[in-house]
């Protein structure tokens, strides 16, 4: 689940910066799209305020993200958490929204529904070893963490952190810290690129004080059950270690790096002078999915390279998901593997094609667009828990597959897509119709009055989205219900796998044999909880019950009194 490196915004010769998306950021279940001329949009799950839109409504359809105030603010950087999300602003501000429990929006109180300004980072900057005033240059994201560079190159990190504790054993815990705080092991390098998954981090780093190009070291550090730091085995490390497959004498040099919840990728070419631009992917850490591509699901300790992915390939951005990940190249070709034929998906989704299963090595994701199965002008691939976006045609063309449960997918439907399909893009609402209206010449602006704006389809598709988005909001309701239900009951939140199969295949539900198919099945922990649970519920009746009818015999004898006298 990756987000925006550094972004450099250049216009396509004649192209609208307002429908360019130059970046995008996938989390648990919702994406962010960061377009050229500096807004950002979001879509997917709202619970939590994810989406900054100050409901906790899903979004089937990107939506822009309004910021208070709004005035001068312009967007260079975006980043998805699993619950969270951030925007760096091109004066360094940087604003978050979302989930909050472990402090990952970098302020201390509840969760946010719409973006709050992290207030105190500048004041934290204002005492660096350096005079040069400090200025964030890239931010990103992940699990419940947020991580920030600055143009000093030192690494700050805020959130459900992997940081030093003298009271854990090993010396390593996750510390819930709502202050950014710098990560000083790199002291006269640059920080580069960094990404992180659920308990782990990895950065790319200067081997001295200036990046010069094919000089990055790849250090990791935090938690290591699955040998997702690579450093062959799989002892947690409570400050960053050098991966020795990457380190200043290695003949690859490594640019690229993404980590999923319990693995991690990296891509690779070979130093200069080389005969060919051809570039590796290698993965370590969890495997049990196929998630590495190795060709098995055994997990590895250390790095390994994709070996079925073809040569003479240059890959041009990687991601990781919860158990999937996916590469694509700069000639517009995409691989991915993984749970469920590298969707990502959970097993008991609802592809059941004669190739169902999880995909131990590569397999080519096939455009279905007019021009074959390669995807033009591919900028960018990034992949959330089970769903993964591509941002194509130079940014002018999203493409989406995976879970499509909550409008993850962008294209105004919520059912799975197991190929790609089209995100709705440019969104069709009336905010981005006036952006597009202040940014065409005068002449431009009297043709598209005469037009009336838009099409009479455009304006059925505007009204088929608004009445989706009150649908949305009503099932957004009823989920929040059955979470509380099903949390009261089972002690956790209603997740997908949850849903009786039954009431999955059909419209017809059979409470009274689900009931029995799940005393059936569960273990005796649930078991002792149900029968608690029930009868504190059944106790609560009767008082209830009791305490009516008290009230009513009152009230008769109130009633009988007043009645003889």
């Amino acid at each position: 689940m990756e987000e925006s490196d550094d972004v450099s915004v250049s216009p396509s010769s004649g192209g609208n910066l307002a429908r360019k998306v130059v970046t995008v950021a996938a989390g648990e279940a919702h994406t962010l799209a960061l377009t050229g001329d500096g807004y950002v949009y979001s879509w997917g799950r709202g619970m939590f305020g994810r989406l900054g839109t100050g409901s906790e409504s899903d979004e089937l359809c990107p939506v822009r993200v309004k910021f208070k105030p709004e005035k001068g603010l312009k967007f260079v950087g975006v980043a998805a958490g699993a619950y969270h999300s951030l925007a760096l602003a091109d004066d360094g501000s940087i604003w978050c929204w979302g989930y909050n429990i472990y402090g990952q929006l970098g302020v201390n109180g509840e969760n946010s529904l719409v973006p709050c300004l992290l207030e105190r980072f500048l004041e934290l900057g204002s005492g660096t070893r350096s005079e040069v005033p400090l200025q964030v240059c890239s931010v990103k994201a992940g699990g419940m963490m947020s991580l920030a560079i600055d143009n000093l190159g030192t690494l700050w990190m805020w959130g459900n952190c992997p940081l030093e504790s003298s009271s854990s054993e090993g010396g390593f815990s996750l510390v819930s810290s709502f202050t950014p705080t710098p990560v000083w092991d790199f002291h006269g390098h640059m920080v580069v690129k960094v990404a992180c998954g659920n308990e782990h981090v990895v950065a790319l780093v200067t081997a001295g004080e200036t990046y010069k190009g094919e000089d990055l070291i790849c250090f990791s550090w935090g938690s290591n059950n699955h040998g997702q730091l690579g450093l062959g085995d799989k002892e947690n490390r409570s400050r960053p270690e050098i991966v020795e497959d990457f380190n200043k004498d290695s003949i690859f040099a490594v640019y690229e790096v993404a980590c999923g919840a319990f693995h991690t990728a990296v891509l690779t070419h070979k130093k200069r002078p080389s005969e060919t631009l051809e570039s590796m992917c290698w993965t370590f850490g969890l495997g049990e999915n196929g998630q590495l591509g190795h060709g098995t699901t055994q997990s590895a300790s250390s790095p390994e390279t994709v070996k079925e992915l073809p040569q003479y390939v240059y890959l041009i951005s990687v991601d990781c998901g919860l158990f999937h990940t996916s590469v694509v190249s700069s000639a517009g070709d995409v691989w991915s593997w993984g749970m469920e034929k590298g969707l990502g998906l959970c097993p008991d989704a609802s592809f059941t094609g004669t190739d169902a299963g999880d995909a131990i090595s590569p397999l080519q994701i096939l455009c279905n667009g007019s021009n074959g199965s390669k995807f033009q002008e591919p900028v960018q691939v990034v992949c959330g828990a089970a769903h993964t976006v591509l941002v194509a045609n130079d940014g002018y063309k999203l493409w989406s597959w995976g879970r499509g449960r909550s409008g993850v997918l962008g294209n105004g439907k919520t059912i799975d897509c197991f190929s790609p399909t089209v995100v709705l893009w440019p969104p069709l609402t009336e905010d981005f119709k006036q952006e597009e209206l202040n940014t065409v010449g005068e002449g431009d602006r009297i043709a598209e009055e005469n037009s009336k704006g838009v099409t009479k389809t455009e304006k059925a598709l505007c009204s088929a989205i608004e009445e989706t988005k009150l649908l949305q909001s009503k099932l957004a309701v009823m989920e929040r219900y059955a979470d509380i239900l099903h949390g009261s009951i089972f002690g956790k939140p209603l997740e997908e796998q949850d849903i009786p199969i039954s009431l999955q295949n059909s419209g017809i539900h059979d409470i009274g044999k689900e009931w029995d198919r799940m005393l059936e099945s569960a273990d005796p922990a649930k078991l002792v909880r149900l029968e608690k649970f029930y009868q504190k519920m059944l106790e609560g009746v009767k008082e209830k019950l009791l305490k009516k009818r008290i009230q009513e015999i009152v009230k008769e004898c109130l009633s009988s009194t007043i009645n003889k006298v």
